[in-house]
């Protein structure tokens, strides 16, 4: 078992920042990789970011550039560095993570980003 508390999330200017961070406990040698996710009213949840365990990272194409994952393993603490914000970035923003030994989604209960224009 993975368990997954978000933080961070608020309310932003367009062209503003914010740092999300992910708390992660329980089975942390299980996961395989983590990320972050996203659901904007009436929309389906899409991958914003994806870290691996060897480091290597994963964007959406509408936040590269803009946004850092990131993790430390030390504090089992994942994080998203926003940067640039846009309007359309609106959205409840979830932590992710994918087990390896046997193969499970976990999912935090999400933070909500505004970015007000």
């Amino acid at each position: 078992q993975v368990q997954l508390v978000e933080s961070g999330g608020g309310l932003v200017q367009a062209g503003g920042s914010l740092r999300l961070s992910c708390a992660v406990s329980g089975s942390t040698f299980s996961i395989n990789y983590m990320g972050w996710y996203r659901q904007a009213p009436g929309k389906q949840r899409e991958l914003v970011a994806l870290i691996y365990n060897s480091g290597a990272t994963n964007y959406a194409d509408s936040v590269k550039g803009r946004f850092t994952i990131s993790r430390d393993n030390a504090k089992n603490t994942l994080f998203l560095q926003m940067s640039s914000l846009k309007p359309e970035d609106t959205a409840v923003y979830h932590c992710h993570a994918r087990t390896m030994y046997t193969p499970t989604n976990y999912w935090g209960q999400g933070t909500q980003v505004t970015v007000s224009s």
